[in-house]
């Protein structure tokens, strides 16, 4: 069995036989999170994610840029690796419209295959920052929002918790216009990671992921399809691979690297790491999608988690989601 899948299957069950220990105490959080996804959506609903259900796979290859491996001695800088890549609408709507706005920030989750059968993954958005610093503003913001219903008094628990968490406005009122396609979306990876090169160099990076086709939205008043995105990328991926560069934005000493609410300047130094190329879509979707876990602190040597809370909840909580799909 895949190392990552058993330890979201123990993790879910420690966090299930904990919540049902409890009873009337706090739960855990990586289940009170998934639960407050849960009710937003109207779930759970079997064989789907609590947070970005909604999605396709396809699977390329992953070939490093000259540089990379002057940043990290992690193996897939070093030689080109297969890669299999789930691209996903927000929410836990299984069947929210593609072009809805509640679909958006977008994901990407990229699964590198690494020799020995080992994995390393990276999970991404189509927006360059995440709205709480830590997994609990996370939770009271999930909370506020189950909490402000058209029947709620004013000001509503969300336009409270918004009042008092600038991060959080600001994530909500950036505009984000629907995409062409997945193939023309810019994706960023919110956390930050320790990269060491063979000679013990350090330094600390977040990953951005950029379309080779460039970004291309919708024209205001269009009216796709529901699931125009998932459609169109297999037909993309039929006629020619879909490419994108997978960046290293690197921190400048007083950048804030545990918090994911922080954007770093734009003036930054960036490396390239190498390009993505996608050219099969994944066979039996459905199955697929159920039975891969993402894992973005499985790391190989050369890659190293930051101390974002942020980060290191995100396991705990993708294998409740996980055990939640496969019951």
């Amino acid at each position: 069995m895949n190392p990552t899948i058993r330890s979201a299957i123990v993790l879910a069950l420690v966090f299930n036989l904990s919540s049902a220990l409890a009873q009337e105490e706090q739960k855990p959080l990586p289940a009170a999170l998934v639960e407050a996804m849960n009710k937003l959506s109207g779930g759970p609903h079997q064989g789907f994610r609590a947070n970005h259900a909604k999605g396709v796979m396809v699977s390329g290859t992953f070939t490093p840029s000259a540089q990379a491996k002057a940043l990290s001695k992690a193996p897939h800088f070093l030689k080109p690796v297969p890669v299999t890549v789930r691209f996903s609408n927000a929410t836990g709507v299984p069947a929210m419209p593609d072009a809805d706005p509640h679909a958006r920030p977008h994901g990407m989750a990229i699964r590198f295959q690494l020799p020995g059968n080992a994995t390393t993954d990276i999970v991404s958005i189509s927006a360059n920052a995440f709205p709480a610093a830590t997994p609990e503003e996370f939770l009271s913001m999930l909370q506020a929002v189950a909490a402000s219903g058209p029947d709620a008094a004013k000001p509503t628990a969300i336009e409270k918790f918004l009042a008092s968490h600038p991060a959080a406005l600001k994530f909500v009122t950036t505009p984000r216009p629907a995409p062409e396609s997945f193939a023309t979306l810019a994706f960023h990876g919110v956390n930050a990671f320790k990269f060491t090169n063979a000679k013990g160099k350090s330094s600390y990076i977040r990953y951005q992921i950029l379309p080779v086709a460039g970004e291309h939205f919708l024209a205001d008043g269009a009216k796709p399809e529901p699931s125009y995105l998932m459609d169109e990328l297999p037909k993309r991926v039929a006629a020619g691979p879909v490419k994108f560069k997978v960046l290293a934005q690197l921190a400048n000493e007083g950048d804030k690297i545990n918090d994911p609410t922080s954007v770093w300047p734009a003036t930054n130094k960036v490396v390239e790491l190498g390009t993505i190329s996608l050219n099969k879509t994944i066979a039996n979707q459905a199955a697929e999608q159920k039975k891969i876990l993402y894992n973005p602190v499985s790391l190989p040597a050369g890659i190293d988690p930051s101390d974002d809370p942020i980060l290191a909840m995100r396991f705990p909580a993708y294998a409740v989601s996980y055990g939640q799909r496969g019951n």
